[in-house]
């Protein structure tokens, strides 16, 4: 007979859930992370609700799991930050499957793994919803902070990855009949771009390889979890700057020939979120050392500008310029 998480309890729950934590880190009322001399905390939160963020029609357990630490993870890095652990906060009704919550923690901790992170503690309640709380913990130089208020009127903003792939996945999740001239590999590329999705914390040692002397200032940034659109106007709200995009600079899967119109192709670039992609302004030199040492799908896709809002631009003159704007991009209490 499969176990529903009522039959077992709270305790019993948290027997079976602490096995994915370092055993020294459990049973104390909270974690003590050690951090290195000269670094600062970066703390980070997320939450999850099933039928919002994740559905059993497009996302098993492990893959819930995972996307929800990768989101974290993501967060981290677009702050220039080294992970040390998470505590994750978990609301259940009462006849979830033990064994689904077994498997939605296998995926958190197969994605942690990755990058020698662990689930240090957490909360287990009941609720009516299945909610998932992750707060995330790192640790980063004082001087390497990336903050999204740094950008400045003459830096190039570069991508680090494709935009769009994640968007592309769900919709071929809930839409099996589309893109029927998709080879298999491409489909499955894009549906695992939306189930797996992977944190660039890989960029950092190559970005703090570059800036080989202590940079003049800080490098502008965030990830692109909310969309590309979104982290560009972001950035710019928070400078106070404005930019200008290059149209046919931004990187999309190659698979969106065989599938999309440009325009598609485009919306789901800009608009469709969940990549974790990194948007950093920097110095135009800086900017393509990085880009020539992450190859390929990093781009150079515009340029800080003096002003207030956010233009594509095509260079080729084949479509007019548009400005750019949040209300285009998922928004929650707006759907």
């Amino acid at each position: 007979m499969t176990k529903e998480v009522k039959d077992i309890g709270e305790q019993g729950l948290l027997e079976r859930l602490q096995r994915f934590c370092p055993p020294e880190i459990i049973g104390d009322d909270a974690a003590v992370l050690k951090t290195a001399p000269g670094q600062s905390l970066v703390v980070t939160t997320d939450v999850l609700v099933d039928g919002v963020h994740f559905s059993n029609l497009t996302t098993s357990p492990e893959d819930a799991g995972w996307r929800a630490a990768a989101a974290n993870l993501s967060d981290l890095a677009a702050m220039g930050a080294s992970p040390l652990g998470i505590t994750v906060g978990l609301g259940l009704p009462g006849e979830v499957r033990v064994s689904w919550v077994e498997r939605l923690y296998q995926g958190m901790t197969e994605c942690l793994q990755k990058y020698n992170t662990s689930i240090v503690g957490g909360d287990v309640v009941r609720s009516p919803v299945t909610t998932l709380a992750i707060t995330a913990f790192g640790q980063v130089n004082p001087s390497q902070i990336i903050r999204r208020s740094a950008a400045v009127v003459g830096d190039a903003i570069v991508v680090t990855g494709v935009h769009g792939a994640s968007h592309a996945g769900l919709e071929l999740l809930l839409h099996p009949e589309l893109g029927q001239d998709l080879k298999d590999a491409e489909r499955m590329a894009l549906i695992r771009s939306h189930q797996r999705p992977q944190p660039r914390l890989d960029v950092l040692p190559i970005l703090w390889k570059i800036l080989v002397s202590p940079c003049p200032r800080s490098i502008a940034g965030m990830d692109s979890s909310d969309g590309l659109a979104d982290a560009i106007i972001q950035i710019c709200r928070a400078s106070g700057v404005s930019a200008v995009l290059e149209r046919r600079q931004i990187s999309m899967p190659v698979a969106f020939d065989h599938w999309l119109t440009p325009e598609q192709a485009l919306a789901y670039a800009l608009y469709g979120g969940e990549d974790f992609e990194l948007v950093l302004c920097l110095p135009q030199e800086l900017a393509l050392t990085l880009v020539q040492h992450l190859g390929q799908g990093a781009a150079i896709v515009g340029n800080i500008t003096p002003g207030s809002t956010v233009l594509l631009h095509d260079e080729q003159k084949k479509f007019p310029d548009q400005v750019l704007s949040l209300r285009q991009g998922f928004q929650h209490f707006c759907q």
